[in-house]
């Protein structure tokens, strides 16, 4: 069985767009193992909190993220 873990900054995605990472995640392991593995692949969101998550030393919030994504 297949276990996908999507690891996500809290605030950025709308609940409507994790449903959508899970849909297509589970949509594209299928894709490759067959169609008999959907109803066994697990596909998990987790949020880290705002602020907890950092690149190059630098802790990243959820305005972070926006702002890099309306560049």
């Amino acid at each position: 069985m297949p276990l996908v873990d999507i690891e996500l900054i809290e605030g950025v995605f709308t609940p409507e767009q994790k449903q959508e990472m899970i849909q297509k995640v589970t949509d594209t392991m299928v894709a490759i193992e067959g169609e008999a593995m959907r109803h066994v692949t697990w596909v998990r969101v987790h949020e880290v909190p705002s602020g907890q998550w950092a690149i190059g030393g630098k802790a990243l919030t959820a305005a972070d993220v926006k702002a890099l994504a309306a560049e």
